[in-house]
Parts: structure tokens; C-alpha cells; sequence
């Protein structure tokens, strides 16, 4: 090989090597994604504890099939109260971290009326099939990294409107982690959690929307609400 191939060939190898860091430097979604995601981290760090309350409707092939509302309580250590205000009125639900009892408050009103279930019994768990220890928002922040970590994001979505960021996320179903499911995703960048979930299959069929309003962080919430 002559001398002047061999410059050639050397002039085109550092030409390469001085465009590749400019262009592994370029934001894309998913870089972008990924620093919502951190920021989200880092913001609930500080969280000891937080109240939001919570809009969740469910999807058939027919359209809206079930409809929730509920106040969502929730304390370091897993300590985790639902107080559901539609369909079931006067329904609450009690965890405390560690527990494999869930207690449940048919009548709010009547709290010495308490009954006690398996954490993964079927009755207490959402259409979703999610159990109460999977529903606060440091296990979703969690299930947030796991997937970017592990699962190709293709077709991504991020738009930044105002105080908040939507982005659509691919991962795979966050209650056993085997089925791919599409997952809009609204942050607030007040406090840097979710206000709205929409979940989809892989056809982009819409399967649940969670819209989650008035979070009220850090008020110190006082044990005796998680009481079983």
C-alpha cells in the first residue's frame, strides 16, 4: 500500500474521530427522556411523604369500561392509604411496607369494621392488575429507569409545553414486566411527578388513563392515618 493511501486513510480516520463526539453529543428524545427521568429521581429524594388525588379510567375494544376517583396517601416506608370517593363511596384501603396483610375499611365511617387481605389477593388489586405496594410514585419512577435502561424507545414523542413535559415511553407492563405496552406520560416540573398516564398496547389501543391532581407535598402526614 503507497505512502499516499496510507495518508488518505489516516487524514479520513481522524476526520472521523473529530465528527463522532459532535454528533454522540446531539440531543435526542431519548437522551432527553432520560433526564426527566433523573430529574424525577432526584426530586423525590426529598419526598417524605404526599397526598395527591386520583381520576383512573380503564378501556375495552367498546371504549371507557370502569371509572375510579380516589385520594391517594402516601409515607416513606411504604406506608400507603387509598380513600376511594367513586363508585365506592365510603371504601379505603391500608398498607403498611413490609406487610403481606392489607387492610380494608368497607364503611370509613365504621372504623372499627375492618377486614384483612392477602397483598395479592384479586379483589384488592386495580383493573390492572396492580397490587397497593405497586402504586406509589417511587415504584413508577423506578419502573421509569428499569425500562429506559433495558427496553429500545422507538417513535419517541417529547414535547415541553409551559410547566410540563409530555413524552411517550415504551416499556414493558409495570406490574409483571412481560408484555411491551406504550405509556404517555405528563410531568409537572413543579414538582417533577406525573399528572397524567395514558397506557396502550402495542396496536396503540388505548388501555387506561390515571390523571392525578393537587399534590400536597411534605405536610407531615401523621402515622395513626396508616394505622391498620
Amino acid at each position: 500500500m503507497s505512502r499516499l493511501v496510507l495518508k488518505i486513510l489516516f487524514f479520513c480516520f481522524v476526520s472521523f474521530l473529530s465528527v463522532c463526539p459532535v454528533l454522540a453529543s446531539e440531543p435526542d428524545q431519548t437522551i432527553q427522556i432520560h433526564s426527566v427521568v433523573q430529574q424525577m429521581e432526584a426530586a423525590y429524594r426529598e419526598v417524605r411523604d404526599y397526598t395527591c388525588e386520583v381520576e383512573q379510567l380503564f378501556y375495552d375494544k367498546n371504549g371507557e369500561d370502569r371509572h375510579f376517583r380516589f385520594k391517594y396517601y402516601f409515607k416513606r416506608e411504604k406506608k400507603i392509604r387509598v380513600d376511594f370517593t367513586h363508585p365506592y363511596r365510603e371504601l379505603t384501603l391500608i398498607y403498611q411496607g413490609g406487610d403481606e396483610k392489607v387492610t380494608v375499611l368497607p364503611l370509613r365511617f365504621l372504623s372499627f369494621l375492618k377486614l384483612r387481605f392477602s397483598i395479592g389477593d384479586p379483589s384488592i388489586k386495580s383493573l390492572s392488575g396492580q397490587r397497593i405496594d405497586q402504586t406509589d410514585m417511587g415504584f413508577f419512577i423506578e419502573f421509569l429507569g428499569k425500562n429506559l435502561g433495558g427496553v429500545r424507545q422507538e417513535d419517541n414523542e417529547f414535547l415541553e409545553e409551559g410547566d410540563q413535559i409530555r413524552f411517550l415511553f415504551l416499556g414493558m407492563d409495570y406490574v409483571e414486566g412481560r408484555t411491551p405496552e406504550k405509556y404517555r406520560i405528563h410531568i409537572s416540573k413543579k414538582h417533577w411527578l406525573p399528572v397524567r398516564l395514558e397506557r396502550y398496547d402495542l396496536k396503540g389501543n388505548l388501555l387506561e388513563i390515571s390523571i392525578i391532581q393537587n399534590y400536597v407535598i411534605n405536610s407531615d402526614l401523621q402515622d395513626n392515618l396508616f394505622k391498620p
